[in-house]
């Protein structure tokens, strides 16, 4: 609609293999732009740093108007616009129209677009934009100035292109370097005005219309950077003969449907992202969940490991008391035979000793044959007869 002609025209020129960024000239090329066109160098130089101010100034004629007068209070619906035709008018202040201005780095602007009207699409080379909707309402589109490239493999950017409503009260920015267009809705105007961050004239590059930055490039070279005929640059730029404010009938109403689909879209996407991080969620806890479970396996076996050594403690700890027990009995036994042995001896020895007083004498060989046939029929007996005379005598 900015360029007045058929979409499918636009799409052509962007779906066209892109040319690379140095590209051969030819020499009939060079000859023409030498012959007497405008210089394309000078012209993209220009273009860069403001434009020559003759194709771009929204005022060409401004330096052949008298001098303001200085005045303390200054009303800008009182102001003769920048710019004016049918479809609205604009208006820009600086420290030049305004003396309070002076000094600053901040300028002011006006724009009225009437019923299905649009501001060209353009962008500012020197200064950023804070407009406030006074009256109406219409559809903004801002598009990233060329950084709007991934910043990592998440796909996330720096900035992303934009469309969105504004009515009355609203305030919207639009950055330095950033193309952007103004429409109003086809049964209502739009009104805003607002700030900018740089007090000398601005020179907003329009990319469409009469005042089109593209309208100071040589034809031929658009042709060979687009990579089209010669035929269809000049067409696309001859197509639209209006300037600053276009009539454009329904493009709000459209701007609106596309934001609504992409907002959709953005809405199910946004919902997919959240059910894929539910699903990752439920995925870490779950295996949360598992972690645990072998956690508390892991324990349990460990529970039962240890179970089964205090029990190994156990076991062992009664087999040395019972050890402890029977080495106390073995050893209890132990005296008890040689107290009796004792005792025995003793008993021999008494009565050995009556028998000598009396004259019977016996052979040493004879006592130890004695004394083993004594101690064998001790041992056959258990020794019950002994402990039986211990506990007597006790």
């Amino acid at each position: 609609m900015a360029f007045r002609v058929s979409p499918e025209v636009i799409q052509g020129i962007k779906s066209i293999e892109a040319t690379p960024s140095i590209i051969p000239c030819s020499t009939k090329n060079k000859t023409e732009v030498e012959s007497g066109r405008p210089n394309w160098k000078e012209g993209i130089v220009e273009a860069l740093i403001g434009g020559r101010r003759g194709a771009v100034d929204l005022d060409p004629n401004k330096s052949k108007k008298k001098k303001k007068k200085k005045t303390k209070i200054s009303n800008l619906l009182s102001m003769k616009p920048d710019f004016e035709n049918c479809n609205g008018w604009s208006l820009s202040v600086t420290g030049k129209d305004l003396q309070a201005l002076r000094g600053s780095s901040i300028g002011i602007f006006m724009v009225n677009l009437t019923k299905g009207s649009m501001m060209s699409p353009h962008w500012n080379p020197r200064a950023s934009e804070i407009a406030i909707v006074t009256y109406g309402q219409g559809m903004v589109q801002v598009v990233c100035s060329g950084n709007n490239l991934p910043l990592s493999g998440d796909g996330k950017t720096r900035c992303r292109n934009m469309r969105f409503k504004v009515k009355e009260g609203d305030v919207f920015v639009v950055p330095r370097y950033y193309p952007m267009a103004e429409i109003s809705f086809n049964n209502d105007s739009l009104v805003f005005m607002g700030f900018s961050t740089m007090a000398r004239k601005n020179r907003p590059q329009f990319l469409a219309g009469g005042r089109s930055v593209l309208q100071m490039l040589d034809p031929n070279i658009l042709a060979m950077s687009f990579n089209v005929a010669n035929t269809t640059v000049s067409g696309f730029l001859a197509s639209q003969e209006e300037s600053v404010v276009l009539d454009c009938t329904s493009c709000a109403e459209s701007a609106e449907k596309l934001m609504e689909e992409e907002e959709e879209e953005a809405k199910g996407g946004e919902e997919e992202g959240k059910r894929h991080e539910e699903e990752e969620k439920a995925k870490k806890r779950e295996a949360r969940e598992e972690e645990k479970e072998r956690g508390r396996g892991r324990e349990e076996e460990e529970a039962g490991r240890e179970e089964e050594e205090e029990q190994q403690r156990q076991r062992e700890r009664q087999e040395e008391e019972q050890e402890q027990k029977q080495r106390g009995w073995e050893e209890e036994e132990a005296r008890r035979e040689e107290e009796e042995q004792r005792e025995r001896e003793e008993e021999e020895r008494e009565e050995g000793g009556g028998g000598k007083e009396e004259g019977e004498h016996e052979s040493e060989e004879e006592q130890e044959a004695r004394s083993k046939e004594e101690e064998g029929k001790h041992r056959e007996g258990g020794g019950g007869g002994g402990w039986k005379r211990m506990v007597w005598k006790a």
